[in-house]
């Protein structure tokens, strides 16, 4: 690592510290989700795409689990992540059912149903991503939790696929260090704003 990437990965480690933070101590965070998912199934984009991945969220993450039903019976295709040995895996989310806790706590699809070929997902089928993480910016730069599970992901999608991040607004910084491998966000939702890149 040459001293520009040791100042980079420095920074990144900074923002990841400081968002933390804020987002742990952020009051009324069942509220705020709520405005922002509300926020998101708003969006045209959201409301036009046929198969949206959502997040299911864990510790201090803008909550989404308020959301999955109101999702599924929407009638669109919902998609849900988990993690198999540093890779996420894609689900076909019909009922809150098919879900339970597993590791840590974190309610994920029953691990007798991921592998039905009914519930199997591409990349390439998803239309938009509600992608989490740490800190964003305004031009949709994003610092996720370093372990790159989102970026592999979103690496292998179609060019077509919309990028909606969501965050709380305590989330959002002046500039997030970005190197050629990282990926841009189409928006960014908060419950003050929605972001879009590029503008």
């Amino acid at each position: 690592m040459n001293a520009e990437q040791q100042r980079l990965a420095a920074r990144k480690e900074e923002i990841r510290t400081a968002a933390h933070a804020a987002r742990r101590e952020q009051a009324d965070k069942d509220i705020l989700s709520r405005a922002i998912t509300d926020a998101v199934m708003q969006l045209p984009v959201y409301q036009s795409a046929q198969c949206v991945m959502w997040y299911i969220d864990v510790r201090s993450e803008v909550r989404t689990r308020h959301a999955l039903q109101p999702a599924i019976q929407s009638g669109k295709r919902i998609i849900v992540p988990f993690c198999v040995d540093g890779e996420l895996e894609l689900f076909h989310l019909e009922s809150m059912q098919e879900l339970s806790e597993g590791a840590y706590g974190i309610l994920e699809p029953c691990v007798e149903l991921r592998h039905e070929a009914s519930k199997r997902v591409t990349a390439t089928d998803l239309d938009l991503i509600l992608v989490p993480g740490v800190g964003f910016d305004r031009r949709g730069g994003r610092v996720g939790h370093g372990k790159g599970y989102y970026d592999k992901l979103l690496r292998s999608v179609r060019r077509d696929t919309a990028l909606v991040a969501i965050a709380f607004e305590c989330q959002m910084f002046d500039a997030i260090p970005m190197q050629p491998h990282d990926i841009f966000m189409d928006m960014v939702v908060t419950e003050q704003q929605i972001y879009q890149r590029n503008t």
